[in-house]
């Protein structure tokens, strides 16, 4: 059952092929067999279980929803009601959320089984999950291997197919590079598009919800049920939510054909590795072969993307992470002399390493004096890299390229200069300064002598075109199997 996909999950369960208990179970065994992957922080194999038999109830009844008893994995990001939600963080090691995430209602509503809350960086800070309180994630593919971050949980779960959903969120990159990393489809929506009410903020103009799937398809079925306007957030759009299943065209050629794939040169320069080139360029070379129309362009802006974004994110985060304090709740040092003693080692001892980096460069980004200098210039950035992507899609349809420079590299090799780990995200951070959607496929492997590792090709589009990025990957999946392939031991 493990490796079936949503649609078949769903039409299982409809059909009386198995019930959610039994479907349930059997990633509630995966969960607890591999456990040494650290994908999960908490596990709530009891509370599944029970939701598994309402689920069956409703389906006897034919009450069901669109995911009704289908498992899901949460990023320990949303607040989920009477459970523990820590950010991967000291901090909030103690915290139990008093509500629900609007992400984690909706998926609820929509029939969702939810087996446990996944590993990730601290506060999402990170691009290899080694900054989480609990531990480093594993990569599926090889456990020597980070699998990417900050929702490198979330997607380590999905490739060892533990969990055939999971959520996730992107403030840089963090669902595209995990997905690339461990080789399975992640889609972060237009910023907007999904509700951030209960989603545990780093910066608050970047961070954006989405889901996590096997494929294309996966991803469609989940964000039907994540997608829509929430009056409980500032943020969200008030827009319609497409059906995004029933948009999933069959008809290859007629879908493809004709489509103009812009293919920017600023993303196969230095930098890229020789090995995901050639996988990417032979990606494309698909693409050409279905009729599409291949079209160089320029993304001029990129290369201050990384600058800009390291401003920007931090300011935020600066001013989000100041109500963790030591009174109202979170981790509270012990026998304070004065209040000054209880916020300073409140703070140190609470926080990790790179959270206390992002929030002195903030707040210093933020301090009289540097605030012209610093953060109104990385905004005036921002809004040259958004112009940039509104001029190419005058000309395309979408945008292809590489969504990381490099497979999964190995756990401790970057730690030591985060100047390097942040270069790792140079080809998706654009896309959330921009707040345009995006999203990684799988589209091969290269090999590094002692395994086969997964590439992602990212597909960026238009505002709220989100549906497209999915056709255009959905049909690439029909023809081809990276999507399929699961790392040995997991099968």
């Amino acid at each position: 059952m493990h490796e079936l996909s949503v649609s078949q999950l769903v039409d299982g369960l409809r059909n009386g092929e198995f019930s959610s208990v039994e479907l349930t179970q059997c990633f509630v065994d995966r969960m607890q067999k591999f456990n040494d992957l650290n994908a999960f922080i908490t596990e709530l194999s009891e509370r599944a279980l029970l939701q598994a038999a309402h689920a069956d109830k409703l389906i006897k009844d034919n009450q069901h929803s669109l995911l009704t008893g289908v498992p899901i994995a949460h990023k320990d990001i949303f607040c989920m009601h009477g459970v523990k939600t820590s950010c991967g963080s000291k901090m909030l090691d103690n915290f139990i959320a008093p509500y629900d995430a609007t992400v984690v209602e909706k998926l609820d509503q929509a029939g969702c089984v939810t087996i446990g809350r996944t590993n990730m960086d601290e506060f999402a800070m990170g691009s290899s999950n080694e900054s989480s309180y609990y531990g480093t994630v594993k990569n599926p593919w090889n456990k020597d291997r980070v699998p990417g971050g900050s929702s490198g949980g979330s997607a380590a779960a999905v490739a060892a197919r533990i969990a055939p959903l999971a959520t996730g969120t992107d403030t840089g990159g963090s669902i595209r590079q995990p997905a690339a990393l461990c080789g399975i489809t992640g889609l972060k929506p237009t910023y907007g598009r999904v509700s951030r009410f209960g989603m545990i903020a780093y910066a608050s103009s970047l961070d954006q919800g989405g889901p996590f799937g096997k494929s294309a398809e996966d991803c469609a079925y989940m964000l039907q049920a994540m997608a829509g306007f929430d009056e409980k957030d500032s943020t969200s759009l008030d827009k319609p939510v497409p059906e995004y299943t029933q948009l999933l065209n069959a008809s290859l050629h007629d879908s493809l054909k004709g489509k103009v794939i812009g293919v920017p040169e600023e993303y196969f320069s230095e930098g890229l590795s020789a090995d995901v080139k050639r996988v990417i360029e032979n990606a494309i070379a698909w693409y050409e072969q279905q009729g599409c129309e291949i079209k160089s362009i320029s993304l001029p802006n990129t290369k201050l993307a990384i600058p800009a974004y390291y401003v920007i994110a931090p300011a935020e985060c600066s001013s989000n992470l100041s109500r963790f304090d030591g009174v109202r709740y979170g981790y509270r040092c012990d026998e304070p002399q004065d209040l000054r003693d209880l916020y300073d080692r409140s703070r140190s001892e609470g926080f990790g390493d790179e959270v206390k980096r992002r929030i002195m460069i903030g707040t210093y980004a933020l301090s009289a004096g540097y605030y012209d200098a610093y953060y109104l210039k990385a905004q005036q950035i921002r809004r040259l890299i958004s112009e940039d992507f509104k001029k190419a899609f005058e000309q395309v349809d979408v945008i292809l390229g590489p969504t990381t420079p490099e497979p999964a590299f190995k756990i401790g090799e970057k730690t030591a200069d985060p100047v390097t780990m942040y270069l790792s995200d140079i080809y998706t951070i654009s896309i959330n300064l921009a707040g345009v959607p995006a999203m990684s496929v799988p589209c091969g492997f290269v090999n590094d002598q002692q395994s086969d590792l997964p590439v992602g090709m990212q597909l960026i589009g238009n505002y709220f075109e989100e549906e497209k990025l999915l056709n255009f990957a959905h049909q690439y999946q029909l023809d081809t199997d990276w999507h399929k392939k699961s790392p040995s031991g997991f099968e």
